[in-house]
């Protein structure tokens, strides 16, 4: 129905309150005592990303037969759960949360000291819960992968710290609902402005996202201490890639927000249609934990009915990816004709390609593309039967964390970075930023396309080195495997030039003000309000969620296969 005189008035005062909030939150920037919780969050990721790329360089030299034996008496299992949890679980979160209450606090103007104070009691559980569980891979008793569930066991003060962990993140989600309802309450008739409404579908969907692991820890738990004899193993699969599936696309989700509102700032355009990029945020909130079933297509237990039904599930993620892609390339044309682009694609020459903060997330949507296409590959029942548990996994994975997202998140670090410190980004750091662009991008597609091409030709994923008693089949892979070494090479090179980019912008650069470039909407544009009924969408979630999983799990408990004791397989 079409609105009246007075809704349009009222629809064109409120919008111009929120334009006339936001320009305020923009000039007065991230409250100090905010921005010192963003940078030590910061901080925590990039150490993270420093000791899970050592890792990931002893795993690829060990995995490319480079190399037999590893220092301090490791072993292949431990650094390959190593290279997972600091990659994984503790790289992407802690940035994920650092840019989010960064965003958060410069849009809503300021944290709560309430907030605050519950956001630092989150860092320290997770600091508490990782340091538990890193010393117990380094001990050798935690080698289940970054996936550990049964029957492999670890020992458990591993699960216990993963417990601190996600009490850390959901002190965050929680603190982040609190701020943004207390804002609503404030600006009543108000939209959330846009880079806070995506924090809270994130916050969103690690809080939901992270039950199912949670429950199963607690299942976990008492098997490893010997307190119950098995443990049903079906259910605890299904639990955690009911939160790891979710966890993927957290990240990914922060990734788009970047590209739909910071991305069209730095070019110099305008943000995609306001309602179109909601509508966007709510359906990844409403369809991303039902995709985890994909992870186990070819798991036995699962009735051919419940698998068809998730394939649907999972290909449905695809519709708010697609509109992505339009709404990114619709800002870069109409950006590039804005400042005289000609031709079918003169958007290309318009571009700012020698900045780093543009060029770094460029490339992350490109390789989306692919990226998108091989979990198309992986959610289809017949193809994924030829892929499954092969290195074609490892590939998909690091396209679309190694490039996808974290190449986004690099591009991030280039204004967030000084933005917190207050400090500019100069001419050498961006030059620095180009070269790493260039040496990740050439890294990691040689790496992914290598483990691509040789998990088609049925090279194992979570194996070390071996040639199988001399096997000729086996022998083929071992070209493949050279690349994925120089790949990684390459990667730890450009790993180093990141690490002392935000060393550089933290401590180097000179002071100064950077803005924190959030885009502007096309003028007259309206939202209407029913895009912030979060009530609401929460329920669909739950309800989808429900429809997911409530049979398949029910099916696994009533008719439960006999329980697995622990293993310890290392």
């Amino acid at each position: 129905m079409e609105a009246t005189v007075p809704q349009r008035q009222h629809q064109r005062a409120t919008s111009k309150a929120q334009s006339l909030t936001e320009k305020a939150n923009r000039a007065l920037g991230v409250q100090p005592a905010d921005a010192l919780f963003s940078k030590t969050y910061m901080i925590g990721a990039f150490i993270a990303l420093l000791i899970g790329g050592i890792f990931g360089l002893l795993q690829v030299l060990v995995r490319g037969g480079v190399i037999d034996t590893l220092p301090l008496n490791l072993n292949y299992y431990q650094v390959l759960t190593g290279h997972g949890v600091m990659m994984v679980v503790v790289f992407s979160t802690l940035f994920v949360i650092g840019y989010c209450y960064a965003g958060m606090s410069h849009t809503l103007g300021g944290l709560l000291p309430k907030v605050r104070k519950m956001a630092w009691i989150g860092f320290g559980l997770k600091v508490v819960g990782v340091a538990m569980a890193s010393v117990a891979i380094l001990a050798g008793d935690a080698s289940v992968m970054y996936t550990f569930y049964p029957p492999m066991a670890a020992v458990p003060y591993f699960y216990i710290g993963l417990v601190f962990a996600v009490l850390g993140i959901w002190m965050c989600a929680f603190g982040a609902f609190i701020n943004v309802a207390h804002w609503r309450k404030a600006h009543p008739g108000q939209r959330v402005p846009i880079l806070s409404y995506f924090a809270t579908g994130i916050f969103v969907l690690m809080f939901f996202g992270s039950l199912p692991v949670a429950i199963e820890v607690f299942m976990i738990i008492p098997w490893s201490l010997g307190w119950v004899d098995t443990i049903n193993v079906m259910v605890s699969r299904t639990l955690f890639w009911a939160f790891g599936h979710t966890y993927v696309n957290i990240w990914y989700m922060t990734a788009v927000s970047a590209w739909y509102v910071i991305i069209p700032k730095i070019i110099g355009g305008k943000r995609f249609n306001d309602t179109i990029t909601r509508v966007m945020i709510v359906m990844l909130v409403i369809l991303n934990i039902t995709g985890g079933f994909h992870h186990q297509i070819v798991d036995p237990g699962i009735s051919e009915s419940v698998k068809f039904m998730h394939v649907f599930m999972s290909l449905a993620i695809g519709f708010p990816s697609l509109m992505t892609a339009y709404a990114m390339f619709s800002v870069f044309e109409k950006t590039a004709r804005r400042l005289g682009g000609k031709g079918i694609v003169g958007w290309y020459k318009k571009m700012p390609w020698k900045d780093v903060r543009f060029l770094s997330p460029f490339i992350a949507m490109v390789a989306f593309i692919p990226a998108g296409a091989g979990g198309i590959v992986q959610s289809t029942n017949q193809l994924d039967q030829v892929v499954h548990n092969t290195l074609w996994i490892t590939g998909h994975f690091h396209l679309t964390l190694g490039m996808t997202v974290v190449m986004t998140f690099f591009g991030i670090t280039y204004w967030l970075i000084p933005h917190l410190t207050k400090r500019k980004l100069t001419p050498f750091v961006n030059r620095l930023g180009l070269i790493q662009t260039a040496l990740w991008t050439v890294g990691m597609s040689i790496m992914a396309i290598s483990m691509h091409v040789v998990g088609l030709f049925g090279a194992p994923r979570r194996t070390a080195f071996s040639d199988y008693g001399g096997s000729l089949t086996a022998a083929a892979w071992d070209p493949y495997l050279m690349l994925v070494v120089i790949g990684g090479s390459i990667l730890v090179v450009a790993g180093v030039l990141q690490l002392y980019a935000v060393y550089h912008m933290f401590f180097r650069s000179p002071k100064g003000e950077t803005e924190f470039p959030i885009a502007e909407t096309e003028a007259g544009e309206a939202t209407p309000y029913w895009t912030e009924r979060w009530g609401l969408w929460i329920v669909l979630m739950i309800v989808v969620v429900t429809m997911a999983y409530i049979i398949p799990l029910t099916d696994f408990i009533v008719n439960a296969p006999p329980g697995s004791p622990t293993f310890r397989t290392w």
